[in-house]
């Protein structure tokens, strides 16, 4: 088969997947079948297709759903223009070039695409990764990221009693306790939270949303202060929660109920990662001629991965440039001289690995 990148990726860019991946699956389904390989869709939405028998095993990853902004497609002399270029059509592109381009004589390649990275990560939840290497592919620059901080949500929520305003001491005013909470958040980390990580630096606890009061002239009995957390290793999900629930109720006066909740999600959050720069497939791949190692920006589908096997993020294009933002932005775009280097690049990657 004869698999041309960039053609794929102008389709796929003019392929919507934003409100829904159905036309994307069928476009990457038809892809690999057209390469004479029989993909399998699982009941997550994954599609997944291998080649080769035995060991080392590489899982190719990416995911093929994309966000807002609308960016429509453009393609000039040196890009590819256009909302999911960059973030991860892109990638996508260059992943499956080296899959097409390489046959295994010692081991075996996987590919796992997975259709909701961007909202709850249903599609990843689901995979049971058996792996000893893999490959997300991400906008990196060209780069081989090896590790990522997570992110949490959750909520805060105070409660207290209701009461005339003209009277505030005859209630309990949620909101006033949320002054102590402010606090709380940016006191969690010296007082009890996860020290800062050697290549990720500390974690951040960043309050972004807040709600409370039905009236101005009453003692508001409830106020909801939303949290955006960005985790690193070793802290974990459940850890974290409970921690945060445990140091806001020694900030918030005893008279407010305090309550700590993580978001609605099916799925668990995307946590720190890293990975030794020193495994087998980053090796492999700066060999080939990916940047050295370094971490990514923005919380991934790698966290889920890495528990499973040495994972490293890699691919064309980057989340901003001196610009201003370009992935999940206006002016999305992929470099065409990035996609083809970092399919040849990823091939060569798995010519070292698999033969």
């Amino acid at each position: 088969m004869s698999f041309d990148p960039i053609a794929f990726l102008e389709q796929a860019v003019q392929t919507p997947s934003h409100e829904s991946v159905g036309a994307m699956r069928e476009l990457v389904v038809a892809t690999i079948e057209d390469a004479g390989l029989t993909p399998v869709v699982d009941d997550a939405g994954n599609v997944l297709a291998e080649k080769g028998t035995g060991r080392p095993r590489i899982v190719l990853n990416t995911h093929f759903d994309t966000v807002p902004p609308h960016r429509p497609f453009e393609r000039t002399e040196d890009r590819i223009l256009g909302r999911g270029a960059c973030d991860a059509k892109g990638p996508l592109a260059a992943l499956l070039q080296a899959f097409f381009a390489v046959e295994p004589a010692d081991g075996q390649i996987a590919l796992a695409l997975t259709p909701d990275e961007e909202d709850a990560s249903t599609g990843a939840a689901a995979l049971d990764v058996d792996a000893d290497g893999v490959v997300v592919g991400e906008p990196t620059g060209l780069d081989a990221c090896v590790a990522a901080r997570g992110r949490f949500q959750g909520t805060v929520t105070l409660s207290g009693q209701g009461a005339h305003a003209a009277d505030p001491e005859a209630g309990r005013n949620a909101v006033a306790g949320l002054q102590q909470v402010l606090a709380g958040l940016a006191s969690y980390d010296e007082t009890r939270g996860t020290a800062s990580h050697q290549r990720l630096g500390a974690p951040t606890l960043t309050p972004t949303l807040v709600r409370g009061g039905e009236a101005s002239n009453r003692i508001p009995e409830h106020a909801t202060l939303t949290f955006d957390r960005r985790t690193v290793p070793p802290e974990t999900e459940g850890e974290f929660f409970d921690g945060l629930q445990a140091h806001l109720r020694e900030q918030v006066p005893a008279a407010l109920e305090v309550a700590v909740e993580r978001a609605e999600r099916e799925t668990p959050f995307l946590s720190g990662f890293e990975t030794d720069a020193d495994a087998p497939v980053v090796s492999a791949l700066v060999e080939a001629g990916a940047g050295d190692p370094r971490t990514f920006g923005a919380a991934t589908e790698a966290s889920y991965f890495a528990t499973a096997a040495p994972t490293v993020v890699f691919g064309p294009g980057d989340l901003s440039d001196e610009e201003g933002p370009v992935a999940h932005g206006e002016r999305e775009y992929v470099e065409i001289g990035d996609v083809t280097a970092a399919g040849e690049i990823l091939t060569r990657t798995l010519r070292t690995l698999v033969g």
